[in-house]
């Protein structure tokens, strides 16, 4: 991320880290000047990431995509858990995860390129507990 310079103005900055395991993490900011020189400055705050209290899966992210996607899921509890993508007449045409996974937050890369274009679903179970969405790939 990009500072701002020196400024007499106070500037907000934000840092989004996905794919944590549950535990406390502790995080230090990098200042590096425009001369190369850089000091560390320790965070005040820790942060916990705990399991999450649902069971749930995200939209896709892009849709359309061509030929990559992500897709995000949360696993409450520890299970076998499968992801499994369909063409639109219900033909499986990959299984991106298939194994036992621990409570936590999850994130899959799907390539798409070996697919045509069309609209896909994809559906994610662990723990007796199905969701399904759709998707798009346009090449």
């Amino acid at each position: 991320m990009r500072g701002n310079g020196t400024t007499l103005s106070a500037m907000n900055y934000t840092y989004t880290d996905r794919s944590l395991n549950s535990g406390v993490y502790s995080y230090r900011l990098k200042q590096i000047d425009f001369n190369g020189s850089f000091e560390y400055f320790n965070l005040s705050n820790e942060v916990n990431i705990g399991v999450p209290s649902t069971f749930e899966m995200s939209q896709n992210y892009p849709n359309p995509f061509n030929p990559s996607t992500k897709i995000n899921y949360d696993l409450p509890k520890d299970g076998l858990t499968v992801l499994r993508i369909f063409d639109i007449s219900g033909r499986e045409v990959s299984t991106p995860v298939n194994e036992i996974q621990t409570a936590g937050y999850y994130t899959v890369n799907f390539n798409g390129s070996n697919l045509s274009s069309g609209i896909y679903i994809y559906t994610l179970t662990s723990n007796n507990q199905t969701v399904t969405k759709k998707m798009l790939l346009v090449k």
